[in-house]
């Protein structure tokens, strides 16, 4: 059976402090040991988009493989595609310890990673030797310290640029200082203008955006990123808002919250957006899903894409197959005959 190491080693590993378990994990998946998909993808679950075949929707989000260390492993357990990063242009270490938090009652996690990872150059070397089965993106982001965000957003996109189906610029983690200040429109529309300038032939770019910005700013946000020629939006990054009825001991942590309690607000922001858009941006729609039902709804909602991080932490590899049965009974159950037709269906 795909995946029966990872669901035997998965009671293990929650034992364990949620950052050593990662790290097991990222290791276990450069060795090799958590299997692999078996039958290729059902021809309904394909769709296109951002100039790409995708075998199916799912991907895995920013922040899992911030360093493209084990992307061979992650490409074979069935999803359609891989984001890696986030990437800076320096080496940094990120936050003190302890800083991720698994909030299992809640089905949730915190972090407050600070962008901790290898560099820029590192991570290029890594992306440039794999022979990406799947399309693989590239999420970039700023240091802490010494940072300047129409100079080093340029040169990073310009770094990844032959490597990368996709590049993200996030502008929207809570964990790095002064970042979600970009997402104004006029900052992001001149860090925009600045990589257009600097890397003309960029691959496919997007933004990621924070799921609590005022709803009376995503309008001037969008036409910004239409302008400036972003191919789409990434809906969305964690929350700092702490929802009501959270049971976890550690539901005070400070830092951004990501699974089941965001799928609701990032969901109804991918809405609102793909409202604004109107078909001119590709959406990837994140945010607390773990069923296929939860698929459907964000490509109801107008993504084109979806992609997992907490689910994945804390189901497993196991998630990915369940997640596409599941998508495709929904699919019959809606009347659709395909992920393609279901996009954007509820607008």
């Amino acid at each position: 059976m795909p995946h029966r190491f990872a669901t035997a080693a998965l009671p293990l590993l929650h034992r364990l402090d949620a950052e050593r378990a990662h790290g097991l994990a990222l290791r276990a998946l450069q060795a090799g040991l958590l299997g692999g998909q078996g039958a290729p993808d059902d021809a309904r679950l394909a769709v296109r988009a951002l100039g790409r075949d995708f075998a199916n929707p799912i991907g895995l989000a920013a922040g899992f493989d911030k360093d493209a260390v084990a992307l061979p492993g992650l490409m074979r357990l069935g999803f359609g595609f891989i984001e890696a990063g986030t990437v800076t242009p320096r080496r940094q270490p990120g936050n003190p310890r302890p800083r991720l938090f698994r909030l299992g009652i809640d089905g949730a996690v915190i972090n407050r990673m600070g962008f901790n990872n290898g560099g820029i150059d590192a991570f290029v070397r890594r992306l440039a030797a794999v022979r990406q089965r799947v399309p693989v993106g590239a999420n970039v982001g700023l240091n802490k310290q010494d940072a300047l965000a129409e100079r080093d957003y340029p040169a990073l996109v310009a770094a990844v640029a032959p490597y990368a189906a996709y590049v993200v610029i996030n502008v929207s983690s809570p964990n790095t200082p002064g970042l979600r200040d970009l997402q104004a429109a006029p900052r992001l529309g001149g860090i925009l203008a600045a990589i257009r300038r600097a890397v003309p032939g960029a691959p496919p770019l997007l933004v990621k955006l924070a799921p609590d910005l005022a709803p009376a700013d995503l309008p001037e946000i969008v036409a910004a990123c239409i302008a400036h020629g972003v191919a789409g939006l990434v809906i969305s990054n964690t929350t700092l808002a702490r929802p009501p009825g959270l049971r976890s001991p550690h539901a005070a942590e400070i830092g951004g919250l990501s699974g089941a309690p965001l799928f609701a607000p990032s969901t109804a922001m991918l809405a609102a957006v793909a409202r604004l858009a109107a078909g001119r941006l590709t959406l990837i729609g994140v945010g607390g899903i773990c069923s296929g039902r939860q698929v459907l709804q964000k490509l109801r909602a107008g993504a084109s894409l979806v992609q997992l991080y907490t689910g994945f932490a804390l189901h497993g590899p196991a998630l990915i197959p369940r997640l596409k049965r599941e998508l495709l009974a929904a699919l019959d159950a809606d009347g659709f005959a395909c992920v393609a037709d279901a996009i954007g269906a509820d607008h």
